[in-house]
């Protein structure tokens, strides 16, 4: 590519689209479109209504450094900065694990869960219910968006996340509804005291096997805190089945999204704690067992 030839927007996301797929990149097209809308400040539309439209010469500049960036594997969310979830705009940092399709799953098992405790409680106190490893926010404060009665606590052992996370929560005008914590799994919640209606995580679940395997874009750039979950991926499972019921309301319930083939596990462990009376298994789209639920006995 030549900073001297004139590139319009069709032609170089057509060059770019080709320069992608010669590299191995899975949407090519895709990437491409998102990475010069972020360079024009554009939405995509905009790029086939101007197609003919010629890049000024800083403009092909920033998309070539962006090009160069993404052929080494940088995700596209890290280069632009942003990831929609649950039809919301998240700021992401290479701090964060970048949100997924599949956690709006346990997004929206929390929220039918908790709208149906709401609306037989008819008490006017709000929900209060806590995101494990938050990361992003992105659990969080969907939830508090689309249920707007609730209150949460987001726990974060990196303090880096933590900063994107309030971020999100000012941009998302949730921050008066969303109290942050810096540490451990539950440690900072034990220590503030009181009980949830629910506690929601996605934890690290990648068995350490399988991380040599991942794509380049996760295991090169993705936050291996975020990712490994130790030797068969079930380390976290284990401690937040063990001390979360304990910090549940009566009838309350912990949601955590889970592995390819780990869900009859983790609910097995959840099934250990004395106070928990039954678990729910749901699936993706794509038929996985996606989300563990369990409740616990009522008070």
């Amino acid at each position: 590519m030549s900073a001297v030839e004139v590139w319009t927007i069709g032609r170089i996301l057509k060059w770019t689209e080709q320069y992608f797929g010669e590299k191995g990149l899975e949407s090519p097209r895709l990437d491409a479109e998102v990475l010069l809308s972020h360079v024009l400040s554009k939405e995509r539309i905009y790029l086939y209504v101007h197609f003919d439209e010629p890049l000024e010469k800083a403009e092909l500049a920033a998309y070539r450094e962006l090009i160069r960036k993404r052929v080494q594997r940088v995700p596209v969310a890290y280069l632009v900065g942003r990831r929609e979830f649950m039809g919301l705009s998240f700021r992401v940092s290479p701090a964060t694990l970048i949100p997924r399709p599949e956690t709006e799953l346990l997004v929206q098992a929390a929220l039918d869960r908790l709208k149906a405790m709401e609306g037989a409680s008819g008490e006017d106190s709000p929900l209060l219910f806590a995101d494990i490893g938050t990361g992003t926010g992105a659990i969080a404060l969907s939830v508090l968006h689309f249920l707007p009665g609730a209150k949460a606590a987001a726990v974060d052992i990196s303090r880096d996340a933590l900063a994107v996370a309030k971020e999100n929560s000012e941009e998302l005008d949730l921050a008066e509804r969303v109290e942050f914590f810096e540490g451990d799994l539950l440690a900072p919640l034990r220590d503030r005291g009181g009980k949830f209606s629910a506690i929601l995580s996605n934890p690290p679940y990648i068995p350490q096997s399988d991380i040599p395997g991942l794509p380049p874009e996760v295991g090169r750039h993705e936050p291996m805190g975020a990712l490994a979950g130790g030797a068969d991926g079930l380390d976290f499972y284990r401690r937040l089945s063990k001390e979360a019921p304990e910090l549940l309301e009566g009838k309350g319930f912990m949601a955590f999204e889970v592995g390819i083939r780990q869900a009859e596990a983790v609910a097995r462990m959840a099934e250990e704690h004395p106070l928990i009376v039954r678990t729910e298994i749901l699936k993706d789209l794509a038929g996985i067992q996606r989300v563990v639920v369990a409740w616990r006995e009522g008070e």
